[in-house]
């Protein structure tokens, strides 16, 4: 029977939401958390973007030192030869790639203006899984941006056509979270038996139905007899009103009256894991969580209501459709009260000693001390907030691959009236700045 993967794009979605981010190391430790709760696959960044590239080389680094062994690591690119091209160049052990081309009336004139069309569409899209192909991509995947107001007829002969070029996966992206679950299932479902090819389920939250359109839209695809593999994002943060919460799609398959053990979610998922992720993913973007989250919001199981508090005082499956302990929850969080010694960007040895010792960890001598010490000194600036355990542990055990993932060169070739600019030295005044 076919079966419900997820791919999350936290990575890569959730770091373009507007006036937020992710630094390299915390894009990294989500990596290693989602490898930990055995997530399909982390789209993980762009390879075509210069201040990704260190990032990305060094996460394929841990595949290799099989710090990451479960999650697929996955670029995202236009689906353009050329992007294709560089991508490989830039990123050379990559093997997994999503090519995204725009496919409804709307993006085609909207965007190119009216200089392609459905065709150009289809052979740009085929051009690039080719390219993809021969530079040894061994999954790949073409995104339909805006598939939702897109003509069925066409997503469905686009997708044909870029499985007869050589590619994996078909992504339904539902860019602008237009679409309903009705409609998610009649649409996923004809897509996907005339296709044949596992469906991608891609869903923003605009009104709200990002996740009912999601897991209706794998339903549909595992009914028409191929696989689904839904995108989600931690915390369900992304472009706009977000993507399709991760904790929520998983449970939803889980534990809804319409699912249950009748569709099959990837065994290797492991949902206790998920309040840890969700903990530490809030704290890296700054956002917290909101208090009425599904399964990780502070009121997930609180109970104030007579009614309700007797009830689950007497069951808990009285007022709790899951179990808090399924997802991490319940262990006592310790918070400092007295003395409190932290490392960070101006932190000495002694004190650094101290938050290491308190980790368990020991260091050989007092050069790896100090090499450590700097490394740690460094991701404080690199992150701008208090390294949490997690970072102080890869930093510890993958030193050259913490440094790697924290360095980034700016690229700066001027050229033009920039470059004469500089030449001529023709500064702007400072008081025009401030």
């Amino acid at each position: 029977m076919a079966k419900i993967y997820i791919v999350d794009v936290t990575n890569r979605d959730g770091v373009q939401t507007s006036r937020l981010g992710l630094a390299k190391l915390q894009k990294t430790i989500i990596n290693l958390m989602l490898d930990n709760m055995g997530i399909t696959q982390s789209e993980f960044g762009f390879p075509t973007t210069k201040h990704e590239l260190n990032y990305l080389n060094a996460n394929l680094e841990l595949v290799e030192w099989k710090a990451i062994t479960r999650t697929k690591l996955s670029g995202w690119m236009r689906a353009i030869s050329g992007d294709v091209e560089e991508s490989f160049k830039n990123v050379p052990k990559l093997k997994y790639c999503n090519l995204s081309q725009s496919t409804s009336k709307q993006m085609i004139e909207g965007k190119y203006g009216g200089k392609k069309t459905y065709n150009d569409i289809i052979k740009l899209t085929c051009d690039a899984v080719e390219c993809a192909k021969s530079k040894g991509a061994e999954i790949i995947g073409v995104n339909a941006e805006d598939a939702s107001r897109s003509e069925l007829e066409f997503l469905i002969k686009y997708a044909q056509e870029a499985k007869r070029c050589g590619a994996d996966r078909f992504r339904y992206c539902d860019t602008l979270g237009y679409e309903d679950p009705s409609t998610a299932y009649d649409r996923i479902f004809k897509i996907a038996k005339e296709i044949q090819l596992p469906i991608e389920l891609h869903y923003h939250n605009d009104l709200g139905m990002g996740v009912a359109c999601s897991v209706m839209g794998a339903k549909a695809a595992v009914d028409a007899g191929v696989d689904a593999y839904i995108n989600t994002a931690i915390n369900g943060l992304g472009e706009r009103a977000g993507n399709a919460d991760l904790v929520s799609c998983i449970l939803a398959i889980l534990k809804s009256a319409g699912f249950g053990k009748k569709y099959q979610l990837d065994e290797q998922i492991d949902i206790s894991k998920a309040w840890k992720l969700a903990k530490y993913t809030s704290y890296a973007f700054g956002v917290p969580i909101p208090i009425n989250q599904p399964a990780v919001g502070d009121n997930a199981f609180a109970h104030e209501s007579g009614i309700h508090a007797d009830g689950a005082l007497k069951d808990r499956r009285n007022y709790e459709l899951y179990d808090y302990e399924e997802l991490g929850r319940g262990e006592p969080e310790i918070i400092e009260t007295g003395r409190m010694i932290t490392t960070g960007e101006y932190g000495g040895i002694k004190g650094f000693r101290n938050v290491y010792n308190k980790l368990e960890l020991r260091f050989q001598d007092e050069h790896e001390a100090r090499n450590i010490l700097e490394l740690v000194r460094y991701a404080n600036v690199h992150t701008q907030k208090p390294l949490t355990d997690s970072e102080l542990r890869f930093i510890y055990f993958f030193p050259d691959i913490a440094a790697k993932v924290m360095t980034v060169t700016p690229y700066f070739e001027p050229a033009g009236a920039l470059k004469k600019r500089i030449e001529s030295s023709h500064y702007t005044k400072s008081n025009m700045i401030v």
